[in-house]
């Protein structure tokens, strides 16, 4: 197994991405990042592992991580332009492509988790701005934010005894993930938290 990890220490994480205290709680003292991760999913808030791991991952892995968890959770009614995009970056992150998601993004006004997946991959480099303006590069943090906001308002769109169990196996899956192994996410077992 080949660690997906671009940082020696969970701080380190918060050091870069300044804005993640919002979304997950930093650690007290020194700890490694699969630590950190596994603690925050074991956590009764899940949801600061998502965050946490969309920016411990390099980009084009939380995406990738954050389509199999947005697939997963929603099933069919993820099966749209937005994760065909997502996905097509994944396997080649052409700026074309890249374009696309973004176009995608801003036309359907972030209501879904799959247009919040084409918004990381509009956000994951390059210029957000239209091909004729000057370049401006996304926010440092757009990429992660974007995958996680795609797996938290995939998981609330379950019935609200699911929606924790939801959070968590995609935690789960992230942290295998994070570790090399594979990041299928596994249904939960409704009405446990």
């Amino acid at each position: 197994m080949i660690s997906r990890i671009r940082f020696a220490d969970a701080s380190a994480v918060f050091e870069t991405f300044p804005r993640l205290e919002q979304y997950s709680t930093k650690p007290l003292g020194a700890a490694a990042p699969l630590d950190h991760a596994r603690d925050l999913a074991a956590s009764p808030r899940p949801a600061t592992a998502l965050a946490f791991l969309a920016h411990l991952l390099p980009r084009r892995e939380a995406v990738w991580w954050g389509c199999q968890c947005v697939s997963t959770v929603l099933g069919e009614a993820a099966r749209d332009e937005g994760l065909r995009l997502a996905n097509l970056w994944v396997r080649d992150p052409d700026e074309t492509v890249r374009r696309a998601a973004l176009d995608y993004a801003q036309a359907k006004g972030l209501r879904t988790p799959t247009s919040w997946l084409a918004r990381a991959v509009g956000h994951s480099g390059g210029s957000i701005l239209a091909p004729d303006q000057p370049p401006s590069p996304p926010d440092r943090d757009a990429c992660a934010l974007s995958v996680n906001a795609a797996i938290v308002v995939a998981a609330t769109l379950q019935p609200p005894l699911a929606i924790l169990p939801w959070m968590r196996a995609c935690a789960e899956a992230g942290v295998r993930f994070a570790a090399g192994d594979d990041m299928r996410v596994n249904k939960p077992a409704l009405g446990s938290a």
